[in-house]
C-alpha cells in the first residue's frame, strides 16, 4: 500500500494487492487490505463489516456519513471503499469543542487521516456536538448514515432523538440509516441502561427511528451475541477488559457484546 499513487484508483489497487479481480468483491478486499492493523482485523469476528454493512446496501459511489468514528475502525474500511468513486463524510468533535477530551480525539482522528494521504486523503470532517451541533450536511444530500455502538452516550446526553432527526434530515428520500448498538435486556428503561451499562434497549430505538419519520426497513442478527446475557456493562467485555484481571478469562468466553443491527429507511424514492 505504501507505493500506492494518490492518482491511481484505490480500489482497483486493493483488488490487485488481495488478488480478487471481481468489483462485487471490492468490499471483502477492502476488508483484507493492509491499511486495517492486525489488531482490528482480529475484531471482525464479533464485528462482522462485510456483513453488516451488505446488510446496509453500501455501494462504492455512494455519500457516506460516519457518525462519531472513534478511532477510525470502520473509518478503515469506509475511506478505501468510497474512495474513488464515492464521498466519505465523517462527524467528529470540532475542533473548538468545549471538552479537553472531545478536542483530543479531533486531533487524534485528524492525526490517523494525515499519516495515510492515499487512503484518507478524500475523507471530509463534519464538526458535531450533540445537541448543540448535529447538521451533517445539506438537507436531502446523502446516501447513507451509519453508527456504531454509540447510542447509548446520545441517550445519555438526552441528545439521541436530534441525532436521528439530523440523521433523516441528511438523507435524500430512499436513504439508509444503519445503526449498530449495543442491547439491553428487553423493557429495560433506557436511561437507566444507557449510563450503567452503555446498553439499548432494541424496541425503544426502534420506536425512536419511527417517530422522527424513518421507517424499520429490516433488522439482522449479525452483530448477535447469545453469550453476552445484558446485564453486564459492555466495557467489562471485550476488547476493554476494564473489569478485575480475574474475570478476563470468563469475559473472553463470553466475547463482545451483544449487539442489535437495524436498517432505517427514509420513506421516498
Amino acid at each position: 500500500m505504501r507505493r500506492i499513487s494518490r492518482a491511481a484508483p484505490l480500489l482497483a489497487c486493493l483488488l490487485a494487492v488481495a488478488g480478487i479481480a471481481h468489483a462485487g468483491d471490492t468490499l471483502q478486499a477492502v476488508v483484507a487490505g493492509s491499511q486495517r492493523s492486525e489488531a482490528h482485523k482480529a475484531r471482525d469476528v464479533y464485528r462482522h463489516p462485510v456483513q453488516t454493512l451488505k446488510f446496509f446496501s453500501i455501494e462504492p459511489d455512494m455519500r457516506v456519513v460516519e457518525l462519531n468514528p472513534g478511532g477510525g475502525w470502520y473509518t478503515e474500511i469506509l475511506a478505501p471503499y468510497l474512495h474513488d468513486r464515492g464521498q466519505l463524510f465523517e462527524a467528529v468533535p470540532p475542533a473548538d469543542a468545549a471538552s479537553a477530551f472531545l478536542k483530543r480525539m479531533r486531533a487524534s482522528f485528524e492525526k490517523k487521516l494525515a499519516a495515510a494521504p492515499a487512503i484518507y486523503g478524500n475523507v471530509k470532517l463534519v464538526d458535531f456536538a450533540p445537541p448543540e451541533r448535529v447538521k451533517l450536511g445539506p438537507d436531502e444530500s446523502a446516501d447513507m448514515v451509519l453508527t456504531f455502538r454509540n447510542l447509548h452516550n446520545w441517550e445519555h446526553e438526552g441528545s439521541l432523538k436530534a441525532v436521528f432527526k439530523a440523521a433523516y434530515d441528511v438523507l435524500k428520500p430512499g436513504g439508509v440509516f444503519g445503526v449498530v448498538a449495543h442491547r439491553a435486556k428487553p423493557g429495560s428503561d433506557p436511561e437507566v441502561s444507557a449510563v450503567k451499562l452503555h446498553r439499548m434497549p432494541e424496541a425503544y430505538v426502534r420506536q425512536l427511528g419511527e417517530s422522527v419519520g424513518f421507517k424499520l426497513a429490516a433488522t439482522s442478527e449479525v452483530n448477535a451475541n447469545p453469550k453476552d446475557d445484558h446485564t453486564l456493562n459492555v466495557h467489562m467485555l471485550p476488547p476493554s477488559l476494564e473489569g478485575p484481571a480475574a474475570n478476563h478469562d470468563k469475559m473472553r468466553a463470553i466475547g463482545e457484546s451483544d449487539r442489535m443491527t437495524l436498517k432505517f429507511v427514509k420513506p421516498g424514492s
